[in-house]
């Protein structure tokens, strides 16, 4: 399938491609190197692989390659050049962030599984709305983990932990905005993101 989703400022670009080819069509469509062949062929889960791939797509459509992209010692992703990327996949479909300044960017899917495990993630950061409501709930839920998880990948810092380190401000789901503070050993900030809600997924950026 086309791109999905494109926006777009002076600052930042972000990509989301529903992924609804075959594993052999984005296969034949990108060009690996190497490294991310074995990675590609290490990978167990068909999803996985079709996610890595149509990230790749992503970084076509955003001017760039796989020979462009590389990966740190923590895992992170950077691009040759100036600019920074951040990259995320769930299920039916990926995005990426590319972006003047270091960033964060993650997707989910919606699921009231979420409830279950909010305390591994949230602390007070979850008290500030009505549980009772388990749609309303799960939203909520999907944007706290979607944003602690764009800040997590902002730092890369081992250690950082999204329960105790990171805690969200109130927001209101119609907003779109959502506000998260940092406090973890040389770490003192506040990161603001936007967050989008379509056919069943939260996506979160930083901005």
């Amino acid at each position: 399938m086309p791109l999905y989703k494109t926006v777009q400022t002076e600052d930042f670009l972000v990509l989301v491609w529903k992924i609804t080819e075959s594993f052999n069509e984005l296969f034949r469509q990108v060009a690996l190197k190497d490294f991310c062949l074995h990675r590609l062929e290490s990978m167990n889960s068909d999803i996985h692989q079709r996610g890595f791939l149509s990230v790749r797509k992503l970084l076509e459509t955003a001017g760039y390659t796989d020979f462009d992209l590389f990966y740190d010692d923590n895992g992170k992703p950077h691009l040759k050049d100036t600019k920074h990327i951040s990259i995320t996949h769930s299920f039916d479909f990926s995005a990426i962030i590319i972006s003047n300044k270091p960033t964060g960017i993650d997707l989910e899917q919606k699921r009231e599984k979420i409830i279950r495990i909010a305390h591994k993630f949230t602390d007070f950061d979850s008290d500030f709305f009505d549980k009772t409501n388990v749609e309303q709930t799960t939203r909520q839920l999907t944007a706290i983990w979607g944003i602690k998880e764009s800040i997590y990948k902002f730092h890369s810092q081992k250690g950082l932990s999204l329960k105790d380190h990171i805690n969200v401000f109130p927001f209101d789901l119609d907003s779109h905005y959502i506000e998260a503070e940092v406090n973890y050993e040389n770490i003192r900030c506040i990161h603001k993101g936007h967050f989008y809600e379509f056919e069943g997924y939260t996506l979160v950026h930083l901005v």
